[in-house]
């Protein structure tokens, strides 16, 4: 039997891209609602036609940061309204030191998965992002963190020591294990931000389920992260910055400045590298520390630059994504969250900088 509504319904025809593989003519929202099954007694039917595919998926961002640290909920609205602009309707927020749960109240924002706020060694990481603990608490922080997030747990793997004058790991192996295997135990996946190699290894025998940026990923570390299931989130249009902030360091830091510009002049043939083994890869932009968010479209391109087919790119923020993160696509019955085209993004990923129509949680607000 159809389903019937006596509330407004909308359609969606012309190519529904389900899964990269299955495309329908058309899909209905009802009460908010993804169903394919034509509704019955709907007293107002609007119509949208195009290419639609699921929302798209930003894997890092920071809603409630920017450069000095916490922000008000004006500026974390303004910040998401912009992702939502950009078809991205679901985040996954990877550290923030502000409250947004009141986001979960507002249906016209973006769905976001929380990793609570980073966790940082001492005095090696940006002032007022983190929480800033010695080796002896870290097990202790990732389980109170793991029970403030959705799931997931940030560490700073690595990050600038001014003694060595160049990026080290931030945590004893043991520390990491022991913390690790307790997330697993509350129920969470951990993640790690890593420029370097250094550090690597250790968070991957520990047991860790994802690295950002990966910069420092090298051929005897890829069989390894491929064999774990690791995945990465290159966040290739936060590596871009990587000359500038080795030019601004360069004459304390020589160096950290040398070993900078030699992590980004690789990162492509690091990320297709990653790919070519089969290292599940997602896209993600950093936006909330000192980058814009909306820049989803961005880094898809870049990933396709990088040397990945643009069909699994744009898998990468939508099905992929989605599935990774334990949150559904355009299923039967699912949330009626979709970003709409004119042209198929599966050909040309450029198309995803221009979304005709945006629908969240089945209202058209975009």
């Amino acid at each position: 039997m159809s389903p019937r509504s006596d509330r407004a319904v909308l359609h969606v025809k012309g190519r529904v891209l389900v899964g990269p593989d299955d495309v329908r003519d058309e899909l209905w929202v009802v009460d908010g609602r993804t169903t394919y099954e034509r509704p019955s007694g709907a007293r107002d039917v609007r119509t949208v036609v195009g290419w639609a595919v699921p929302g798209l998926v930003d894997a890092h961002c920071h809603v409630g940061l920017d450069t000095h640290g916490p922000v008000d909920e004006a500026t974390s609205e303004k910040q998401a309204l912009t992702d939502r602009e950009a078809g991205t309707l679901l985040l996954r927020d990877a550290g923030s030191p502000s409250d947004t749960r009141w986001i979960d109240g507002r249906d016209d924002l973006p769905k976001i998965i929380r990793a609570g706020r980073h966790i940082a060694r001492t005095r090696r990481y940006i002032r007022n992002f983190a929480h800033e603990i010695e080796p002896g608490d870290l097990v202790a922080f990732v389980a109170q963190e793991a029970r403030r997030g959705d799931g997931w747990v940030k560490l700073v793997g690595d990050w600038i020591d001014r003694e060595a004058g160049d990026l080290t790991a931030c945590w004893p192996r043991g520390e990491v294990e022991a913390a690790i295997a307790e997330a697993h135990r509350l129920g969470a996946r951990v993640t790690a931000h890593c420029f370097a190699e250094v550090a690597l290894r250790d968070l991957v025998e520990a047991g860790i389920d994802c690295i950002e940026h990966a910069t420092g990923l090298t051929g005897d570390l890829i069989p390894l992260f491929a064999e774990r299931g690791v995945a990465i989130v290159p966040t290739l249009v936060n590596i871009a910055t990587f000359p500038a902030l080795a030019a601004g360091g360069e004459s304390k830091f020589p160096r950290w400045s040398a070993h900078m510009r030699r992590l980004h002049e690789r990162r492509y043939d690091t990320v297709r590298d990653a790919y070519d083994a089969g290292i599940p890869v997602f896209v993600g932009t950093d936006a909330g520390g000192s980058l814009a968010h909306g820049l989803v479209a961005d880094e898809v391109a870049e990933l396709v630059k990088a040397g990945i087919p643009p069909l699994e790119a744009l898998s990468a923020t939508a099905w992929g994504a989605r599935a990774w993160l334990g949150r559904p696509g355009l299923e039967e019955g699912a949330p009626a969250d979709l970003v709409v085209f004119d042209e198929d993004p599966r050909a040309d990923v450029r198309v995803l900088a221009q979304p005709r129509r945006i629908v969240l949680n089945g209202r058209v607000v975009g």
